[in-house]
């Protein structure tokens, strides 16, 4: 490593450690500041009282605040958690009794915020240099358990690496902060301000409308036309198989009024089919309806859900009916449809285990008759994607969309994103500053092992955005190959310092620096990949290589 960027990254690790060591409860102490809505409680008050009662509102907030302890062993993995209150603060706990040197796992890391109400689940958040990060358990309260998050049930280490983005947070906290540039989850401070959603969510900014003493104007999605008035749901509510932002846009981007698919494209399978069995995916299922193809726009969420209300459990079936009824409503059907079981909901909205959330269900909302209720996930039945509701899209996003299906190897995909990405390169006057289409080029011309345009593709990505740390990443392992380590190194150490979830270049970083016989330069590099990742075997492993000499650096790995 050049000692000039070496010094920089060690006054940087240890400035931050520095800071970050002091500064959880600043973060929390910014969640108890006065709460923004409370303004609107002033004509408002039945409105404020009862929201406040929904999980939306409580969706987040201190994690101290709202701790749920857990103590269990995850089989797979070997590893016993533990949630517990500790002098008024949070912490998460994890170990692996009795295990080899290399699988050594005994740490702990403070919680600073709660995600989720609790309804459904609830998981932590903890930060480590400013990077923000969710924790590797969930609670489920249907099942009452503490469990893996979704995806790592069977998770052989310890997934610690798993990052919080603006764009999860904004369907969680209120007042959500722009991330430092070149990091989805670095933050200067707090990464919202906020806990739970507040009103703003929904209704825009109400600044001008409480300068006037609620005279002012102030959003209302109901007297939107019908997709912006939908947009305020769907941007929490709708999550497809593939999302793509538009050029200059993200979901942090959207601002209540708006069209949602200025900022952000939903893609799905074509001839999709079955129960959509991801949580957030009620509104593809809505659009399979009857009802909804029958009544169109008239149909939307706030037909059956109100935003500012949590319906009592013994009250919903007759609560849900009388919306069904509001449509079915010829007098000689609602006397014989079943008059022994009220409940519509059941028969026709049944609940369906998800695949993207273990121990849960969400209701099936393709409203069906029950003999046509198909269970199960949804499959498709194409390769081909399509957007949600068929809306007219670029050549760059649909070449985006299949690139993040092409993750997964499948050589179609690959072909599409391809194709369509080298159109939108060919027509577009500003691709040259299209840091993400040359990022995806540079990835798809690898995937098919064209290196020599692959490292063109992440060179003209870094000219766009110097952050860009998966081009960094990639670009470094072509240098690598090419056996180019001067070039390498700074961008290794440019990737895993701008997102440490890339163990992998700091791992190959170490590998590089150990090769040149700088093993103090590798072991730093090492342990900043077991500082996010203590359970990473490979990294314990040549750590203790290096220090035992098992592993003499200046040799060849």
């Amino acid at each position: 490593m050049p000692r000039r960027i070496q010094f920089w990254v060690i006054a940087f690790l240890a400035v931050t450690t520095t800071l970050i060591a002091g500064s959880s409860s600043a973060t929390q102490q910014t969640l108890k500041a006065p709460d923004p809505d409370a303004a609107c409680a002033k004509c408002h008050r039945k409105i404020y009282d009862s929201y406040k009662r929904t999980p939306m509102a409580q969706a987040s907030g201190i994690a101290a605040d709202g701790l749920i302890p857990g103590d269990f062993l995850h089989a797979a993995s070997g590893v016993h958690y533990r949630l517990f209150l500790q002098d008024g603060r949070a912490w998460l706990s994890y170990q692996r009794p009795n295990a080899t040197p290399e699988r050594t796992l005994d740490g702990k890391q403070e919680l600073i915020y709660y995600l989720g109400s609790g309804k459904r689940g609830r998981t932590y958040l903890f930060q480590q240099e400013a990077f923000w990060f969710e924790i590797p358990v969930n609670w489920y309260a249907k099942k009452q358990v503490w469990d893996m998050a979704p995806h790592f049930l069977q998770a052989k280490e310890m997934p610690l690496t798993l990052p919080i983005d603006a764009g999860c947070l904004r369907c969680h906290a209120s007042d959500v902060q722009t991330p430092l540039p070149g990091g989805r989850n670095h933050y200067a401070g707090s990464p919202f301000l906020h806990g739970g959603i507040g009103c703003a969510a929904c209704h825009g900014d109400p600044s001008s409308h409480l300068a006037q003493n609620g005279k002012g104007p102030i959003l209302n999605p109901n007297k939107l036309d019908a997709i912006r008035r939908d947009s305020a749901c769907l941007q929490c509510h709708l999550e497809g198989e593939s999302t793509i932002a538009r050029s200059g846009h993200s979901l942090t981007s959207y601002r209540p009024g708006d069209n949602l698919f200025d900022h952000i494209i939903f893609f799905v399978h074509k001839d999709t089919t079955g129960p959509a069995g991801r949580a957030t995916s009620q509104w593809e299922a809505l659009l399979e309806s009857k009802c909804k193809q029958q009544s169109g726009d008239k149909l939307t969420c706030t037909t059956c859900h109100d935003p500012h209300n949590t319906v009592e459990p013994e009250k919903r079936v007759s609560y849900y009916r009388a919306k069904c009824l509001t449509c079915h409503n010829d007098t000689a059907f609602i006397a014989k449809h079943h008059p022994e079981n009220p409940d519509c909901a059941s028969c026709h909205m049944p609940r369906q285990s998800t695949t993207d959330i273990a121990h849960e269900q969400v209701t099936d909302h393709r409203i069906q008759k029950p003999a046509s209720l198909t269970p199960g996930a949804m499959t498709a039945t194409s390769k081909e994607i399509v957007t949600v509701d068929n809306l007219p899209v670029t050549a760059r996003e649909y070449g985006l969309a299949y690139a993040q299906m092409a993750l997964h190897g499948d050589p179609f995909a690959i072909h599409q994103a391809m194709r369509y990405l080298k159109e939108a390169e060919q027509s577009d006057v500003t691709q040259a500053s299209d840091a993400e289409l040359h990022t995806q080029l540079g990835f798809l011309a690898q995937r098919t092992g064209d290196n020599k345009l692959a490292a063109t593709e992440y060179e003209t990505a870094l000219k766009a955005d110097p952050h860009k740390s998966t081009a960094a990443g990639d670009l470094a392992i072509l240098r690598i190959q090419a056996g180019d380590l001067a070039n390498a190194i700074p961008l290794l150490q440019s990737a895993f310092l701008e997102d440490p979830e890339q163990l992998a270049a700091g791992y190959d970083l170490a590998v590089v620096q150990c090769n040149q016989g700088n093993a103090p330069a590798a072991i730093q590099a090492l342990n900043r990949v077991l500082l996010f990742s203590p359970d990473d075997t490979r990294a314990h492993a040549f750590l203790l290589a290096i220090k035992s000499g098992a592993q003499p650096c200046g040799q060849h790995q």
